[in-house]
């Protein structure tokens, strides 16, 4: 089993920050067959922040400057992927300089295009800045007259089990009188 195979390789630790806590698969993208030549053992922090599910702490990823160095080519790939995304930290940059991958690991770093994404990650928040995730429910903070519509949505009206709009931080959808509408997140509180 590969979560057996990647917890021997790597003796029980994430393979990037060395902790033992909450450890699990992370398949390198892009992954056809998850083995051990394309996955790498990680914690709970280190792949919120890989998947960007988390925000990035810097100072969390200062440990790269040994993993880097990691024999196997998913650690490094993902160290390279890391490294990036934090190139404007001086000492991210100081790494990125030594670190050698060939050709074929670079173009696999590159592959998915996150190594020129920034450190910082947008989440949808609400109007007092509280993250908001799908099926959450909000209240409207404002009154609202929902545009192509009779539908007033009033000050204090409850809105259940929400959807983030993939592609905008600032926007959901919810239903409202049986209509699903999208509602500006600075227009809500978490519920």
């Amino acid at each position: 089993m590969l979560l057996d195979e990647l917890k021997s390789r790597s003796e029980n630790k994430c393979e990037l920050c060395n902790s033992t806590q909450e450890l699990s698969v992370y398949e390198v993208p892009p992954v056809e067959i998850p083995n051990q030549d394309n996955s790498i053992l990680v914690c709970s922090v280190c792949k919120g922040q890989i998947e960007k599910t988390e925000q990035i702490d810097p100072e969390h990823w200062k440990v790269l400057g040994d993993s880097m160095w990691s024999p196997y080519l998913p650690v490094q790939v993902v160290a390279w992927r890391m490294l990036s995304r934090l190139r404007n930290e001086a000492w991210a940059a100081n790494n990125l300089d030594i670190l050698y991958l060939d050709d074929d690991a670079i173009a696999w770093a590159k592959k998915t295009g996150d190594h020129e994404a920034e450190a910082n990650v947008e989440f949808h928040q609400d109007a007092n800045g509280t993250r908001l995730f799908e099926g959450d429910t909000v209240v409207l903070v404002k009154t609202l007259d929902v545009k192509g519509s009779s539908i007033s949505a009033k000050l204090g009206t409850v809105v259940k089990n929400i959807r983030l709009v993939p592609d905008n931080t600032e926007q959901i959808e919810g239903k409202i009188e049986g209509q699903t509408i999208v509602i500006l997140t600075k227009y809500l509180r978490k519920g």
